[in-house]
């Protein structure tokens, strides 16, 4: 009978957003359902003048047991299996009550439907097997103890009864399963903007712009211009040093963001390790060069707040694909290889591949 809780959305990890939250999600929705769920019941009971013990366990468990679930659960040592073992009392609860009415059969089929609902919705693996002992259990005990007797007939009034919880239930359980939809889909942006950039710089991963100029070197086998450009801080291990790794960290960051300033739209950046950084270029190589010399220009212009007698520079390696069937491979070491005579030269340079 209770209001079934939507099944909380996997994240990218496969993982449900927060297991030990199941009672929290499950408190609204079963105090709800269990409300919306004993009007019918009411009515079957009015119908066929059911005793005092009959009232007080309808009660009981329509206004009283969706608190007591949620305070057994949020006190227990383990609140997640807690609260699926609130999930099969509520199974236990809607099995009482089926014989309790006469079977009345439209409230039975929605009890029952309901109550099994929420058993997949929970995100639960093999619950709703344990629910079907549990709803068998209630109704024999009860059953034993009241009688079994059928009167399946629905009249106008328990009719008009199930309606609320027809209705309701359905924009409830609606509304609740767009939310935790909504809630996933920000969680695994969120998961997928982490995988795709650097940590330290905001650079894009490794395997990301790999993936990229992979694309883009297939794209250059029918025509399409492209070149990749190496690039690292000068005496980088003399600033460490110097000025502590933390001052390594800002140069890092600097140089990043005076290369994303730098690279026109459709290029790709990524870092390739330690001080090392790599752009991806969709242009020729003449144009490629202009944007070199940008991104070091800006580099020599900048300055840390907190080091200002400290500037810094860059050496820069570029190359366009060595042959029409180059892997990412020799692309990269060509680039690193014009990247290795501008370090040869002098250093804040930018060296043009043989290749």
């Amino acid at each position: 009978m209770t209001k079934p809780a939507p099944a909380p959305p996997k994240a990218a990890a496969g993982r449900p957003l927060d297991r030990h939250s199941l009672y929290q999600r499950i408190y609204p929705l079963r105090t709800l359902g269990m409300a919306l769920g004993i009007v019918p019941v009411a009515i079957a009971f009015l119908e066929l003048r059911a005793g005092h013990a009959a009232w007080a366990w309808l009660i009981a468990c329509g206004v009283f047991w969706p608190h007591l679930a949620h305070i057994h659960a949020r006190r227990s040592a383990d609140c997640y299996r807690a609260e699926q073992r609130n999930l099969i009392v509520d199974s236990i609860i809607t099995g009482s009550l089926l014989p309790l009415m006469h079977f009345n059969l439209l409230p039975t089929v929605m009890l029952v439907t309901v109550n099994f609902a929420d058993k997949f919705a929970s995100g639960v693996r093999g619950l709703w097997r344990r629910a079907l002992l549990g709803m068998l259990l209630g109704l024999l005990v009860c059953g034993a103890a009241y009688g079994l007797h059928l009167d399946i007939h629905s009249s106008t009034a328990v009719v008009v009864a199930c309606l609320p919880l027809l209705v309701i239930h359905t924009l409830a359980s609606s509304a609740t399963s767009h939310f935790w939809i909504r809630k996933v889909q920000a969680s695994n942006a969120k998961l997928d903007e982490m995988q795709r950039r650097d940590s330290l710089t905001g650079l894009e991963s490794r395997h990301y712009w790999e993936g990229m100029a992979t694309t883009l070197l297939d794209q250059c086998r029918s025509g399409q211009a492209a070149c990749l450009l190496l690039l690292d801080a000068d005496h980088f291990k003399q600033i460490n040093d110097r000025y502590g790794h933390a001052c390594g960290d800002d140069v890092l960051r600097c140089i990043a963001q005076c290369l994303l300033a730098a690279l026109p739209a459709g290029s790709h950046a990524g870092r390739l390790g330690g001080d090392e950084f790599v752009a991806v270029l969709p242009m020729p190589l003449a144009q490629a060069q202009e944007v070199a010399n940008d991104i070091r220009q800006r580099v020599a212009a900048s300055s840390l707040p907190e080091v200002p007698e400290l500037r810094c520079s860059i050496s820069l390696g570029l190359a366009s694909p060595p042959s029409a069937d180059a892997s990412l491979r020799d692309w990269l070491e060509a680039a690193d290889q014009a990247l290795y005579r501008a370090k040869a030269r002098g250093r804040d340079r930018i060296q043009v591949s043989d290749g």
